[in-house]
């Protein structure tokens, strides 16, 4: 995915999806990020259940329980992106 895009995080939330072989891995629920100079670059996305509890404040990561990391899809797996869909290298759900 060309890192020159800006999207904005609200872009991202809810937006389904899927690997690039059409496999459906759920909705983003959360965000990972990184603060740069001037901006936040996102650097994952939380899917599935536990992405969903976390958005909630459940296992979020400032409590005890962290969230799994193989719900966090890195955002350098991304191929496509916009509001709506996803779509995410097939080796990057089999690495996790």
């Amino acid at each position: 995915m060309d890192s020159g895009v800006l999207m904005r995080f609200t872009d991202v939330l809810g937006a389904h999806m899927a690997t690039e072989s059409g496999r459906a891995l759920g909705r983003v629920h959360d965000l990972r990020a990184e603060r740069t100079a001037r901006t936040l670059r996102i650097t994952g996305l939380v899917v599935g259940p536990a992405g969903f509890l976390e958005r909630l404040g459940i296992g979020a990561p400032e409590s005890g329980a962290r969230i799994r990391t193989r719900d966090v899809v890195p955002w350098s797996d991304v191929v496509r992106a916009d509001s709506r869909r996803i779509v995410v290298r097939d080796d990057a759900v089999e690495r996790q």
